[in-house]
C-alpha cells in the first residue's frame, strides 16, 4: 500500500495544482496602483517570453515535497487512483541536477479526476523566488494525460510581472524512479503578458 501511494503522489506531482498567491508583486503597491495598472492596458504592448525550468518532485525520503492529503474508499481499487488529491511544493531549477540554483517553487493541488486513464487535474502555481521575475507567479489549470511522453497545461493567468498572463506550458517527463516514486520533469513554457 505504501509504495503504491509514493506512485500516485508522483503521478499527482507531475503536473502541479494551484492556490493563487500574490506573493511579492505588483500588488503590494496597493490598490491604486492596480487600479492605475488597468487603465493603462489598452496602450500596453503585449510581450512573449519563452521560458524552461525543470521541476523535482519529490516523494520519498524526510522531506517529501509531493504528499497525498485525501483519497476516497474507492481510491485503492481504482487502477487509475481515481479520488486522490495531493498537495505539492516542489523546487524548479534552472537545470536537471537537484544541485542547479533554484528559479522558484510549483505550489498547488493535483487531483485524480479520470477512471479510464492516469489523468490529472492540476491547478497550481509557479512562484518564483529569484532573478527578474522574483515574487511574480503564473498560474496553470488544467488536464495532464500523465502516460503521454509531452503533455500540455494551459497557463490561465499570473501576478507580478505576468499580470494577465496566458499561454502554455509543455512538460516532458525526464526521469522516473520507480522505487522512490521521485521524478523530475521539463517545463517549456511560452507566455503572453503585458
Amino acid at each position: 500500500m505504501e509504495k503504491k501511494l509514493i506512485v500516485i503522489s508522483l503521478l499527482y506531482s507531475l503536473v502541479l495544482t494551484a492556490i493563487p498567491a500574490v506573493h511579492g508583486s505588483r500588488a503590494s503597491s496597493g490598490p491604486n496602483a492596480l487600479k492605475n495598472w488597468y487603465k493603462n492596458v489598452p496602450r500596453m504592448k503585449q510581450k512573449v517570453t519563452e521560458l524552461n525550468f525543470f521541476l523535482h518532485d519529490i516523494v520519498a525520503g524526510p522531506n517529501p515535497t509531493n504528499i497525498p492529503i485525501a483519497m476516497s474508499n474507492f481510491t485503492s481499487r481504482s487502477p487509475t487512483y481515481f479520488g486522490l488529491i495531493a498537495a505539492i511544493d516542489d523546487p524548479l531549477t534552472s537545470g536537471p541536477s537537484p544541485n542547479s540554483s533554484v528559479v522558484g517553487r510549483a505550489q498547488g493541488l493535483v487531483g485524480s479526476a479520470s477512471l479510464s486513464e492516469i489523468g490529472l487535474h492540476m491547478s497550481f502555481n509557479i512562484v518564483f523566488t529569484t532573478g527578474e521575475y522574483n515574487g511574480s507567479t503564473l498560474t496553470l489549470a488544467g488536464h495532464n494525460p500523465f502516460m503521454n511522453e509531452f503533455r500540455e497545461l494551459p497557463i490561465v493567468g499570473g501576478s507580478g510581472v505576468f499580470r494577465l498572463a496566458k499561454g502554455s506550458a509543455l512538460l516532458d517527463t525526464l526521469t522516473f524512479n520507480q522505487t522512490s516514486g521521485d521524478a523530475v520533469i521539463e517545463y517549456h513554457v511560452v507566455v503572453l503578458h503585458y
